[in-house]
């Protein structure tokens, strides 16, 4: 299991912990070119192994306890948007014009799930909001990708086109990216003392490494929500803050929000409560699009100088830096912009991922960076600032990590990691939580809720 050695490693983790996670390596799971598999159990298992070592520390417990990837449990959970029923009814994934589309010299994909981001494509192409499908393809057979791309993330929408893996390689982003860590840790942001958090019972029927902490979980489709739902999982406290004006998409909603409650809260106007809840936060984690929130005074270093010992872990598409530095962006987009939809493609068109791994990846691997972060600092103490990017998990995809020569044994279909929960939402049946080890919990203690149904005040 070489490339977990690499996320451990990322992590700032002790290699004399490796030894303590084993895998069930299962045949036909996350099936694709590249090693789609061998990323996810890696991102996995380091999650549970820093989930692991944290509850260790606070329970006073001999050893480490031991930590078993599922490769199984962990497709379920890479496919935890698809395989979510509400009711009975199956979600729609993916919106009509989120798709590819053909253009006078290649192919184009873009993402219009959300309505803001579907009126901004259509008049980045000079159609009316109700624009059919049809129009919208007639059109964009009339340009160059290239073309299409900047017109329509100079609107703030959202499309990219389509890269050979060379074309990506080329490009001035693709070297910054290729120039950071695959988890970047910046720590100490300040002197703070360590801040310890209270024991845990070692003989508790349940062992919750994050117990105790208060999580602000200011993110977004869909990394940033996976991984404070991991934090959930593990204990934490999660309070989902999002603008009133800015809603969610329900189902989505419904599959991150696992363990978490959901508030509204707008800035400036609630400043007061938010400072309020930043004042005993252990943890904040955003996920919109580089620089969005400094004019708020979110950026890390404000956020640090208000609230020293901090934690502030951040996710992108494209990484915090580079000329595509504060360009939105979604895992179908960043699959095409690296190459890796023509390297999952056939017969002359493009292909994607058998799920969106770069987005569950990457929430695992930003989970596992906080949890590694809140063990650091109850040594050393100093904030911390962990960043993770869709571009960099793509990169170690795609050049980093090699097949797994096991075959493995065979797959019992995804049914066996698949729960039902009544929750005000209605019956949901969802995918299982993927991080084990032993004496860690196997569900989220609440179902998600409705949008914006909780005070924004902690417990």
């Amino acid at each position: 299991m070489t490339a977990i050695n690499d996320a451990w490693k990322a992590l700032g983790g002790d290699p004399g912990l490796l030894p303590r996670v084993s895998a069930v390596v299962r045949r036909d799971v996350l099936g694709a070119r590249l090693p789609v598999r061998e990323l996810a159990r890696a991102c996995v298992g380091a999650c549970a192994l820093a989930a692991a070592e944290l509850g260790a520390r606070r329970a006073g417990l001999a050893e480490v306890p031991a930590v078993t990837v599922d490769d199984g449990a962990v497709a379920a959970a890479f496919h935890s948007e698809r395989l979510l029923t509400v009711d009975g009814r199956t979600p729609d994934v993916f919106a009509p014009l989120s798709r590819f589309w053909r253009t006078a010299d290649g192919w184009v994909r873009t993402h219009a799930n959300y309505p803001h981001h579907r009126a901004r494509l259509l008049d980045a192409l000079g159609l009316a909001r109700d624009a059919t499908a049809e129009q919208v393809a007639a059109r964009l057979a009339e340009g160059s990708a290239l073309e299409t791309e900047e017109t329509v993330q100079g609107a703030g929408g959202l499309a990219v086109a389509l890269r050979t893996p060379a074309e990506w390689q080329a490009h001035a982003q693709a070297a910054e990216v290729a120039a950071r860590p695959l988890v970047e840790r910046e720590q100490p942001l300040d002197a703070a003392r360590a801040r310890v958090l209270p024991p845990l019972d070692p003989g508790a029927a349940v062992l919750l490494p994050a117990a105790g902490l208060r999580v602000l979980d200011l993110t977004r489709v869909l990394a940033g929500p996976v991984a404070t739902r991991t934090l959930a999982l593990l204990g934490a406290d999660v309070l989902r803050l999002d603008a009133p004006w800015l809603p969610e998409l329900p189902d989505q909603h419904a599959d991150t929000g696992f363990g978490k409650r959901s508030a509204t809260l707008g800035l400036p106007a609630g400043r007061d409560a938010f400072e309020e809840l930043l004042s005993t936060a252990d943890v904040v984690v955003t996920g919109y699009r580089p620089g969005a929130l400094d004019r708020f005074g979110l950026s890390p270093e404000a956020l640090v100088a208000r609230r020293p010992g901090l934690v502030v872990a951040q996710v992108s598409a494209w990484g915090a830096y580079g000329p595509w530095g504060g360009r939105r962006g979604f895992d179908s987009l960043v699959q095409v912009a690296t190459g890796i939809a023509v390297t999952e493609g056939s017969a002359g068109e493009p292909g994607a991922l058998p799920a969106q791994a770069l987005d569950h990846g990457t929430g695992y691997l930003l989970a596992a960076a906080v949890l590694r972060a809140v063990t650091e600092r109850s040594d050393e103490g100093g904030s911390r600032l962990v960043r993770a990017a869709l571009a960099r998990t793509a990169l170690w995809l795609t050049a980093g990590i090699g097949p797994d020569p096991a075959e493995g044994v065979p797959h019992p279909g995804p049914g066996t990691w698949l729960a039902e929960t009544d929750s005000a939402l209605g019956r949901l049946r969802h995918a299982r939580p993927p991080v084990s080890f032993t004496g860690g919990p196997t569900g989220w203690e609440r179902p998600p809720v409705p949008w914006g149904s909780d005070p924004a005040k902690w417990l």
